[in-house]
């Protein structure tokens, strides 16, 4: 119809359509897939990312506080309640982070507590009661927990220094698993002469924030090694020129029979329970005994030890 030849497309074209010459197979490429969909955080315009982005900022611009407190929890150990932390730093017990609560109701042990804190230097951080409760996993704090740093232990030929002093005299601990008995032993150590304490690796008592505590500050001076077998490190003492001397009920002469106490030393201390393991007691030179009361079965082993160095200590300053 003529109307109809002015209407847009009614025209047909005169081009003809064909492939192009020298196309390379670009339109075959263009059908190909570009991959699977990015992830809405991945991409740069979508709100995703953007909330994301603005997650990971609030996470960063968090208190590097909390982050202590878990680290600490697994890594370190802590002495919780006022007393406790009272007497750790009158002690000069080793500490890393004093932490306390929000809002403690203060009294002289708070405030002494924040005297020592501040003369000492020991970073002093406020946490919330909730962290609190979880860093000392749930024990009576009081609003007042103190972070020790672990112990550096020696190894047992660091004590075998010909160059030591007097007459070298060590402690060796054979089954203690109170922390007590190791922080007493380490204050009869330092009060009688001795130069250091050798504790098992396994199965054994470790310098813990108690030990530190009991040992009033002399687990600064003394040192405590480790040894992974502690009959092997026994023939070590004796191979460098040690007597070794085991305590034990069921011995062969008492204390103060004893003829090598101007010898170097070496005095095992076992458990009041079991007293020294076999292989422990095969290792020793001598077996001996402390003379008691009948009505008295046996002594603490912190006790025991304090005793027998007395005993030491007392024929060493008699000798000629």
């Amino acid at each position: 119809m003529p109307g109809n030849s002015r209407r847009r497309g009614a025209t047909r074209s005169k081009s003809k359509k064909g492939p192009t010459v020298g196309s390379g197979g670009q339109r075959r490429k263009g059908l190909e897939g570009r991959g699977p969909t990015p992830k809405a955080e991945d991409r740069v315009k979508h709100q995703a990312h953007r909330a994301a982005k603005s997650a990971a900022k609030r996470e960063a611009a968090r208190p590097r506080r909390v982050a202590s407190l878990h680290r600490g929890r697994s890594q370190h150990e802590v002495i919780a309640g006022r007393n406790a932390v009272v007497e750790a730093l009158r002690t000069h017990v080793p500490a890393t982070t004093l932490y306390v609560a929000s809002r403690i109701d203060y009294d002289d042990r708070v405030r002494e507590v924040l005297k020592i804190a501040a003369e000492r230097a020991v970073p002093t951080l406020e946490t919330p009661r909730g962290e609190l409760d979880r860093l000392t996993d749930g024990a009576v704090h009081q609003g007042l927990a103190l972070q020790v740093p672990p112990y550096t232990y020696l190894d047992p030929a660091d004590l075998h220094d010909p160059q030591t002093p007097g007459i070298p005299l060590v402690v060796a601990l054979d089954g203690i698993t109170d922390p007590r008995n190791l922080g007493a032993i380490l204050r009869s150590v330092a009060a009688f002469g001795g130069q250091g304490v050798v504790v098992p690796e396994r199965r054994s008592v470790g310098m813990t924030a108690a030990a530190w505590k009991t040992s009033a500050g002399t687990a600064a001076r003394v040192p405590v090694a480790q040894a992974t077998n502690l009959v092997r490190a026994l023939e070590d003492f004796r191979r460098a020129g040690f007597f070794i001397v085991g305590l034990d009920m069921e011995a062969d002469i008492d204390l103060p029979d004893l003829e090598l106490a101007t010898e170097p030393l070496v005095i095992v201390v076992g458990s009041e329970g079991k007293g020294l393991s076999r292989l422990v007691r095969e290792t020793c030179d001598q077996i001996v005994s402390i003379p008691m009361a009948d009505a008295v079965e046996s002594l603490n082993a912190g006790v025991a030890a304090g005793v027998a160095l007395y005993e030491v200590s007392r024929r060493r300053r008699a000798r000629p």
